[in-house]
């Protein structure tokens, strides 16, 4: 594969509700690999982007009482299932998770990039 000259637009996909039992703590700490997962790709000289980023804050605006409501569930796999058209790439992070397998599965079937690790993704400069 020629080196890799432009960014790519990278889904961080890993757990954030999974083997929770939706302790915000434990959703806290899934976010966090996920955030600092993202970081690691952006000095990789990509653009990370994940779907807990866009998906919260219109959750919140929309009027969710608590996670896994309605309007949680009306959005939040929605937006990460949409992104797949748009972005390049998912790097697959942390533990089990349905959703991110998910994402894998359907970047793998739109034929894009799957990254298992971090290390395996290519350093450019911008």
């Amino acid at each position: 594969m020629p080196p890799q000259s432009r960014p790519l637009l990278i889904l961080v996909a890993g757990p954030y509700r999974s083997n929770t039992g939706d302790d915000p703590e434990k959703i806290a700490d899934n976010l966090h690999v996920m955030t600092v997962a993202s970081l690691e790709v952006f000095r990789l000289g990509h653009i990370p982007v994940t779907g807990e980023a866009l998906a919260l804050p219109l959750i919140a605006v929309a009027g969710s009482k608590q996670i896994g409501d309605e309007i949680f569930n009306e959005i939040f796999h929605p937006i990460a299932r949409r992104l797949i058209e748009r972005i390049d790439a998912v790097l697959r992070v942390g533990g089990p998770s349905t959703g991110a397998d998910e994402m894998v599965a359907l970047a793998r079937a739109a034929g894009k990039q799957v990254y298992m690790a971090i290390d395996e993704i290519e350093r450019i400069s911008n």
